[in-house]
């Protein structure tokens, strides 16, 4: 374990934070704070606190002694002051002459005693840092100390290599009770330098920041030397298919299975995203022959629960050309694992107080032979949190069973975690959007248009997925909305199904194409050559299909329904002077969107299309402008505003109207008119 600390940083990480107001007690524990939650193998998600007793005025201006502890909601790798709430010390340390403390009597004692009543809920541990007289405490959830305490004699493993150094205390439940047995275990043995919860964490301490934080990284040094001396091969490998199934073949039937039914009958499922993970390591553990026993032992530390679930599900092999046999057994083992997680439910909330309700028995992680590991969330950033907490696990694991046996911490206290109030507080409980959990691939995501569609999906909680020729600035444009931007010839069926096969890959699968990229050629009908037709039939009707069949393929897969949406133009029923190169392709592209919604109706895929006119954009640029005006004999303002309304009609106009499309659940065949009002262009 490298250690960060820095005299130039830290000097400068004081220096910025006076100029706010914050003094140098905060500031360093800033510095520190951020020191640890950089590094993965100390911090995961959440997991982990720190802490310092310092001295700050209240409102008179009376200087009041505090402890300045991690907040709720907060990641330490970017943790800033405000991340560290000041909660008046005395009455915490007065707690400790209780014999009990409910959790929510904790909490509003504590949150009764901030400085400032909108900071955010100091950490569940916060009593645990009050009970200890040491300025500065650190807490992590290291790697190699979790492995070196997930074993049946863990507490043995820990003294033997800690010896008086460091205090050990079995595992217990943050709280109340943790902070009275730490503050115990600190008076019968006032010379530790530090603390080991077993199959929890470690925690140190020191007069200095530095100190606390020099103390950690030597003590977890010291755990990762131990580790180093097991054994280097640790799993026999079990025996795999000749050839695995692409991630792309698989992810979307496992998708399939994972959704759940909200309205079935009206076709809304709450589907997960996906982040897969695959390495070396990953792959001896997800391919052991004992995987069964090590993966299912519970989890590495007790708050990796509320993101994984107790245990990870073992899928089949995913055998190349036998995707209907992977798909049946893939699904009795989900069905497997939804009984075996309402049992334990059912089991544990029988002797709970008070009584539970059962959270939704979704696995979070996925073991799948062959193609490693897959993190599932109900978006891209909760799929990627599941798998890096499965990832770590994997190591953690792989490290335990080196030198010993992987052991996790009882059922019940792993129930406990998982239905605990203040854990399931971290998740929040905020409505999701209209589009949450739903992967969008947008063509011709690079222009006016395709850009305000990602934009504007992304807004209503979408995965979104940007495609154009110009991968770079699809890309770019992706990267503002959380999404992947690729390089895309639409009029290339192989770089089509390579982009999908890339974007089911990458969330797991498609729920709505919005099939947008165009281009607008003109000319006399009888007069346009053969080639310059040909070519804009390729981009402005074969493009389309290219694009609808990639999504269907993978839509029939996950067995979920999906969108369709095409950008068909009103071209397609009002036809413009000299325009026939583009509205014959497009109004072909219309009733293409209508046989998709004929052909797959029954399979709860809907497929509509929106016809716009006279959008600004890198199709009608300011020369088609004049050149369409001058072709209708008006100014190129009165042609822009050439509508019942009168008013320019915008590409985030047009955006909305996909949007619209896409979450109407009983449309499909239609087509949404966005121009401002055209009678000649008006369906009949």
């Amino acid at each position: 374990m490298k250690n960060l600390w820095s005299d130039r940083d830290a000097k400068a990480a004081i220096k910025h934070y006076a100029l706010q107001g914050v003094n140098e007690d905060l500031a360093i524990r800033t510095y520190t704070t951020r020191l640890l939650g950089g590094v993965p193998a100390l911090v995961q998600h959440g997991g982990g606190n720190t802490s310092v007793k310092t001295k700050m005025r209240d409102i008179l201006g009376n200087p009041v002694d505090v402890l300045c502890v991690k907040g709720s909601g907060w990641d330490m790798a970017v943790i800033e002051p405000p991340g560290l709430p000041a909660v008046r010390l005395k009455p915490l340390q007065a707690l400790i002459d209780l014999k009990a403390l409910t959790d929510e009597d904790m909490v509003n004692v504590q949150r009764c005693n901030l400085l400032d009543s909108t900071s955010p809920n100091p950490s569940v541990e916060t009593l645990f840092h009050a009970f200890l007289p040491h300025k500065f405490i650190d807490h992590t959830h290291a790697d190699a100390v979790l492995a070196l305490t997930d074993q049946p004699d863990g507490i043995e493993q820990a003294k033997k290599l800690y010896g008086k150094r460091i205090a050990v205390v079995e595992y217990e439940m943050p709280g109340f009770g943790l902070a009275k047995k730490a503050a115990e275990a600190f008076r019968k043995q006032p010379d530790a330098e530090g603390l080991v919860l077993v199959k929890h964490g470690i925690f140190t301490w020191g007069e200095t920041a530095k100190q606390a934080y020099d103390r950690m990284i030597e003590y977890v040094s010291m755990a990762e030397a131990r580790l180093a001396k097991g054994k280097k091969t640790v799993f026999v490998q079990a025996k795999q298919p000749k050839k695995i199934a692409a991630p792309e073949d698989v992810m979307p039937i496992l998708r399939g299975l994972l959704a759940l039914p909200v309205n079935p009958d009206d076709g809304q499922y709450a589907r997960w995203v996906f982040d897969r993970r695959q390495s070396p390591e990953i792959d001896a553990f997800v391919n052991g022959k004992d995987v069964a026993r090590y993966s299912q032992a519970g989890t590495v530390t007790p708050d990796h629960v509320i993101r994984t679930k107790p245990w990870p599900v073992i899928l089949p092999a995913p055998e190349a050309g036998r995707l209907d046999v992977f798909a049946a057994e893939a699904k009795k083992a989900v069905d497997g694992y939804i009984a075996k997680y309402k049992a334990y439910f059912e089991r544990n909330n029988a002797v709970a107080q008070p009584k539970k309700i059962m959270l939704d028995p979704m696995p979070r992680a996925l073991l799948v032979p062959g193609l490693g590991l897959i993190g599932v969330g109900k978006s891209r950033k909760d799929a990627s949190i599941a798998a890096d907490i499965a990832q770590t696990a994997v190591a953690v694991i792989t490290r335990a069973e080196a030198i010993g046996k992987f052991t996790s911490i009882s059922e019940r206290d792993i129930f406990d975690v998982e239905y605990w109030s203040l854990e399931q507080a971290k998740l929040g409980k905020g409505g999701e959007k209209p589009l949450a959990r739903q992967v969008v691939v947008v063509t011709g995501g690079a222009g006016a248009i395709g850009a305000a569609t990602a934009k504007a999906f992304a807004s209503e909680g979408a995965e979104v997925a940007v495609l154009d020729l110009d991968g770079a600035k699809a890309a770019e444009i992706a990267k503002k909305l959380g999404g992947i931007g690729l390089a895309c010839d639409v009029t290339k069926e192989a770089d089509v199904r390579a982009a999908f096969a890339k974007v089911a890959a990458h969330f797991g699968g498609v729920d709505i194409a919005v099939s947008n990229a165009g281009n607008a050629w003109g000319g006399k009908i009888g007069e346009v050559s053969d080639a310059l037709l040909r070519q804009s039939f390729d981009l402005n009707f074969f493009s389309h299909q290219y694009v609808a069949q990639a999504a269907v393929a993978i839509m029939l897969k996950q067995k979920t329904g999906g969108c369709l949406l095409f950008n068909a133009s009103k071209q397609a029923v009002n036809p413009g002077p000299d325009f026939g190169p583009y509205g014959l392709p497009k109004a072909a592209t219309l009733f293409l969107s209508r046989q998709y919604a004929l052909d797959y109706g029954a399979a709860g895929i809907r497929s509509s299309a929106v016809n716009a006119d006279r959008i600004r954009s890198g199709l009608l640029t300011d020369e088609m402008v004049a050149k369409r005006s001058k072709a209708r004999g008006v100014s190129e303002k009165d042609y822009m505003s050439g509508n019942l309304l009168g008013r320019e009609v915008k590409a985030a106009d047009v955006a909305q109207a996909f949007v619209q499309l896409a979450v109407a659940q009983k449309t499909t065949g239609g087509v949404a008119v966005v121009d401002g009002g055209n009678i000649a262009a008006a369906l009949r």
